[in-house]
């Protein structure tokens, strides 16, 4: 009876849940603090990161008004004394496609591609020195381009652009996207996307880089004569800040 008693005893002490399932509950407990943690961390960085990009954003906006309001003044002062004003040279364009490749020259085609041109109604921000201007004269039967203003190149940002990751065409639907990969450049919002290649900024090609070439559709009421220069009656070649209205027709 004795015998039978202690082992009864040493039965009611045996744990009743097998030790690799506690191990696996513990395991898996903190694995779950770990991810709260990192959650909240996550969340206290984009709080942070909201503040400091609506304070870029406030900075952005007084600089564009500034840059407005100077014009408008130094225009005013040159009337006053019977003058001219002449604006500086633009520094940024945007160049469309609009024409096919079949049976052109080997140099035309390669520098459509080098413009990342590849296709009809592609577009792309370039800056403008002397090397891309001699190139868009040799392919300026091709491509229709000039001088984007802010308006213009905070709408194809927003509304056709998309992000170039891994040889990969992603929208832009979230500005951790855009830190990720231009963080180290001080580019973490789309706000900054724009007043980089708006500015053309010291990280211009960088961030052109990081966009993947705008696919625009047709133009809305089409083409007089694609055939024609621009001045001529027709629609390739340069035309200067009147190229915000064809951007109008293919956004």
């Amino acid at each position: 009876l004795v015998v039978g008693k202690m082992a009864d005893k040493g039965q009611e002490h045996l744990p009743t849940v097998p030790e690799t399932l506690l191990k696996k509950r513990k395991r898996q407990a903190a694995l779950k603090e770990a991810r709260s943690k990192a959650r909240w961390a996550d969340r206290e960085v984009k709080r942070q990161n909201r503040r400091i990009i609506f304070k870029r954003a406030e900075q952005y906006v007084k600089e564009y008004r500034r840059q407005e309001r100077d014009l408008i003044r130094l225009k005013r002062e040159a009337k006053k004394h019977d003058n001219y004003y002449v604006p500086a040279e633009p520094k940024l364009a945007f160049v469309v496609r609009i024409r096919g490749i079949n049976g052109v020259h080997p140099r035309v085609r390669k520098i459509l591609q080098l413009l990342r041109l590849r296709q009809i109604n592609n577009g792309t921000f370039i800056r403008i020195t002397k090397a891309t201007v001699n190139m868009l004269k040799l392919v300026d039967p091709y491509i229709a381009w000039g001088y984007p203003n802010l308006k213009s190149v905070r709408e194809l940002i927003y509304k056709r652009g998309f992000a170039k990751v891994n040889a990969q065409r992603l929208a832009i639907n979230d500005n951790s996207i855009i830190e990720k990969h231009l963080g180290n450049k001080g580019i973490i919002c789309i706000e900054d996307l724009i007043h980089e290649i708006y500015t053309v900024g010291p990280n211009f090609k960088q961030a052109n880089s990081f966009l993947w070439p705008f696919k625009l559709r047709n133009a809305r009421g089409g083409f007089r004569q694609k055939t024609r220069h621009y001045q001529e009656g027709g629609d390739h070649g340069n035309r200067e800040e009147l190229i915000n209205n064809l951007i109008r027709k293919m956004t």
